[in-house]
């Protein structure tokens, strides 16, 4: 039991009035009457301490509360105020203040508005965030009782009380429509209510009886559900909604809990899946054999006609009136897009794990998962998905956010390629001869495809160039996580480790043909099939990996994979690769240990010197440090280049520096030259009469 203001008085000095768990269920807040709010912390599992976190001292009895965000609980109290405590501040504030007792407290479906209902009847409507809504706030409106049964659905309010009744209210206040219950002898005052999740159903409760509202987005009207009628079940003080909607708690004045299953229907879907629709726009699809759940569900509140599980059983489609819902049951991510009535003609193609490709009168879709919005759409009669590549930020570049690009074919002679991300086009290809194969790389700035005439050509997005890199090609396939293309020409394994030279192509005989390509802990092998027997050739994984971290910039990347490989010429000759490209790019600690990798002594002490004094800098005055005047002075001695040391140091009136750097290296003329210069500018500037 929670602590008490007064102990002298026992434990029924007060009355718990309000409680609701935080959004991820690891807390707890009691609202009290001896004018205190706890929270507690619970943990995840049913084990773990239960400690005070949080306690917030009222001025008057709390008599509702509900915790619609992190860190925020909106709680009411007897004096008529709204206040806010805030769990992460320990501190609270009021919101508004009325001058009569509240008496419900509610949220909207996303938790970014609330109502409170008043012992005077009146509704008041608050925003956190109106969500572009437009709708007002202050009092909504003047319900005929205390509206102690209060709740806020989608598509409008619903209050009831002591009257008997239970009325819904619109978006500014107006009655949309009235359940009447005053005649029935049977029915008594209405003393709770909740919401569904989907804001679509309504529960409220009274004596012995449990009613039920569902919102038809066709009718857009409520219609009453048979009510759920429970002998001596006495009055339904409290009533919480699971946050997937499938079950629903109710509590009672006597003390009991009853918990009902709620859904329209419930099917098996192939022996392997149940569908458990728990509303009209949501659905709850669970794996029988794994248990896992996804919720799936219509954010607009359209009905969800039917779902179905495609693409190797692991991903969701379902159409709504005015929208196409999907999902990867994998990685959990769902959309939902505007789409309108298309007979259910479209095709469904799942070989991309990022993006779902739909083909419907000639027309390509794109939609990726976890977005609500449609990635793209183009014109192409090609519905073969080796005709098309989408490649959806794959493989991560240097000072490249997003990165979504499409290749498609126009005609059969002819692609297109497409920057998702900007809307716009980024190349036309035109090709002589049929093509029958295309393939974008996973950055999407080159690109492969093949003709009816087993001519395999790479272009360069880039620069617009194409090459003819293969004649007789049967097999062609980018290797997974690099820009290196392994192909197939008759009898021979050809390997392109750097596609931006294709002359340099390493070959290997064959005596069968490439069925796979495999690349997993840090091998990658080619199978071919020789007969009945199937044989792997491995690639060098060195130069894979180290050229796709110096093609994607990540030099950190290709420094930590160098380190794994004992010296030799051609380890020696990728450091010291990688050594001018980060000295180039300015990632002085890279160069520093690429020297020090080579024996360069004297360059490694010298970046490490140029390191602390960049290091310090970033310290005491942010950034990186690489643009403070002595590190660039330095960088330019590195690559001997002593002139643009000279003008940097001077341009900062740094003389002293510059003749240092001169006397260090002998160079003694041109140290007399500064010195020379220097004096000149003195005598220039002295004023008559003074000695220099």
């Amino acid at each position: 039991l929670p602590p008490f203001s007064s102990p002298q008085y026992g434990r029924k000095s007060y009355m718990v009035k309000g409680m609701a768990f935080s959004p991820d269920s690891t807390k707890i807040a009691i609202g009290q009457t001896d004018n205190i709010i706890y929270v507690y912390k619970i943990g995840e599992e049913w084990g773990d301490k239960k400690v005070i976190c949080n306690k917030f001292i009222q001025t008057s009895a709390v008599t509702c509360l509900l915790w619609p965000a992190e860190n925020i609980i909106v709680f009411g109290l007897a004096e008529g105020k709204v206040r806010l405590a805030n769990t992460k501040t320990n501190k609270s504030s009021t919101i508004y203040g009325t001058d009569s007792f509240v008496v419900s407290l509610t949220s909207n479906v996303s938790g970014k508005g609330i109502l409170s209902g008043h012992a005077d009847g009146t509704i008041v409507r608050y925003f956190f965030d109106d969500e572009g809504s437009g709708e007002s706030q202050g009092k909504l409106v003047t319900h005929p009782c205390p509206p102690y049964a209060l709740t806020w659905a989608s598509s409008s309010v619903v209050a009831a009380g002591c009257d008997k009744k239970i009325i819904a209210y619109g978006k500014e206040g107006h009655i949309i429509q009235t359940f009447d219950y005053s005649r029935d002898p049977l029915e008594k005052e209405f003393t709770t209510a909740a919401t569904s999740p989907g804001g679509q159903s309504v529960v409220i409760g009274s004596y012995d009886r449990l009613r039920v509202l569902n919102w038809s987005p066709r009718r857009s009207a409520w219609e009453e559900a048979k009510p759920k009628e429970i002998a001596h079940l006495y009055t339904i003080t409290a009533l919480a909604w699971k946050r997937d909607g499938s079950r629903l708690c109710a509590g009672t004045l006597c003390g009991g809990v009853e918990q009902f299953d709620c859904c329209l229907r419930r099917s098996i879907y192939k022996n392997k899946f149940e569908m458990t629709y728990v509303g009209p726009s949501q659905v709850i699809v669970k794996n029988l054999s794994t248990g896992t759940r996804v919720v799936l569900k219509s954010h607009y509140g359209y009905e969800i006609d039917e779902v179905k599980i495609l693409g190797k059983e692991r991903y969701l489609v379902a159409h709504t009136s005015d929208t196409l819902l999907l999902g990867d049951l994998n990685s959990n991510k769902l959309s939902e897009v505007a789409w309108h009535g298309s007979g259910g003609n479209e095709k469904f193609f799942f070989d991309n794990e990022n993006v779902c490709m739909i083909f419907n009168a000639g027309e390509l879709t794109l939609v990726e998962y976890g977005s609500n919005d449609i990635l793209g759409s183009v014109r192409t009669e090609f519905m073969n998905p080796h005709l098309i590549s989408v490649r959806i930020n794959e493989r991560r570049q240097r000072g490249m956010e997003e990165n979504k690009r499409l290749a498609y074919l126009i005609d059969i002679k002819t692609i297109a390629a497409v920057d998702l991300v900007g809307g716009y086009n980024i190349g036309t290809i035109s090709h002589d001869s049929k093509i029958d194969w295309l393939e974008l790389n996973e950055t999407g700035h080159k690109l492969l495809f093949r003709d009816k005439k087993m001519r395999l050509q790479l272009y360069d997005i880039e620069s617009s160039t194409k090459t003819t890199i293969l004649n007789y090609c049967s097999y062609v396939q980018w290797v997974p996580g690099s820009d290196v293309v392994v192909a197939q020409n008759r009898n021979s394994l050809c390997i392109w480790y750097n596609n931006d030279a294709p002359e340099r192509v390493t070959m290997f005989p064959l005596k069968g043909d490439i069925v796979n390509l495999e690349r997993s802990n840090g091998k990658t092998e080619v199978i071919v099939a020789e007969g009945v027997n199937t044989v792997s050739y491995t690639l060098d994984e060195g130069l894979i990996e180290f050229g796709t971290a110096i093609d994607d910039g990540d030099y950190r990347r290709a420094a930590a994979f160098l380190e794994t490989l004992e010296m030799s010429t051609e380890t020696e000759a990728m450091w010291k690769t990688l050594s001018r490209l980060a000295l180039e790019a300015k990632q002085l600690h890279i160069a520093e240990r690429c020297f020090s990798a080579l024996g360069h002594v004297s360059k490694a002490r010298f970046l490490h010197e140029t390191n602390e004094i960049a290091d310090q800098v970033a310290k005491e005055y942010g950034g990186d440090g690489t643009d403070y005047y002595q590190v660039r002075a330095r960088l330019a001695m590195l690559e001997k280049n002593y002139k643009l040391a000279e003008m940097i140091f001077l341009e900062q009136n740094a003389v002293e520096e510059a003749m240092e750097m001169y006397q260090e290296l002998h160079m003694w003329d041109e140290c007399i030259v500064v010195a020379e210069a220097k004096v000149r500018c003195v005598l220039r500037f002295a004023p008559l009469g003074d000695s220099v």
